[in-house]
């Protein structure tokens, strides 16, 4: 029997048909893109995290020369939120990543798979969703209600 998985997600051509809210936050992973560090691959990212106590917390990609030793945009916010506010929960997470290089214009950059699957591991603690944004450098956007669109058939603690 073959069966088919369909996604659900909103898109955007133009940061300016989200809410104001929503443009926050895609600013606030604009300015944390800025301040990546990735000399090697040249391909900068940025994440913003909105909590349920309304802070917005960001962070970006960071290489390393041993490349496993790096982390990306989306992991370095979500492990710092969960050190600093352990019991908050992420309502919203918004990425946006795109190369160094202005003049290249990127895709929509969604989260890779460990961040999905990091993504999918603070859903399951905190037993509710996070909206997920990702966006490139042209303004375009899309969003889900849940890193479960993105992540289907995925691997969480039920299993355990």
């Amino acid at each position: 029997m073959t069966k088919e998985l369909t996604i659900t997600y909103t898109h955007y051509s133009s940061i300016e048909e989200l809410t104001e809210l929503e443009q926050r936050l895609y600013h606030a992973a604009v300015s944390a893109r800025e301040n990546a560090y990735a000399p090697y691959s040249e391909f900068l990212v940025g994440c913003a995290l909105l909590l349920e106590n309304g802070e917005i917390i960001v962070g970006n990609n960071q290489e390393n020369a041993a490349y496993p030793s790096g982390l990306c945009a989306e992991r370095t916010a979500i492990y710092w939120t969960s050190a600093n506010f352990p019991n908050e929960k992420i309502l919203k997470l918004f990425v946006i990543g795109s190369p160094k290089n202005p003049s290249k214009t990127a895709a929509l950059a969604p989260p890779c798979g460990a961040c999905r699957q990091s993504i999918l591991e603070y859903e399951s603690k905190q037993e509710s969703a996070i909206e997920i944004y990702f966006a490139s450098n042209s303004g375009e956007v899309c969003k889900t209600s849940s890193i479960r669109e993105l992540l289907p058939f995925s691997f969480d603690r039920s299993f355990l």
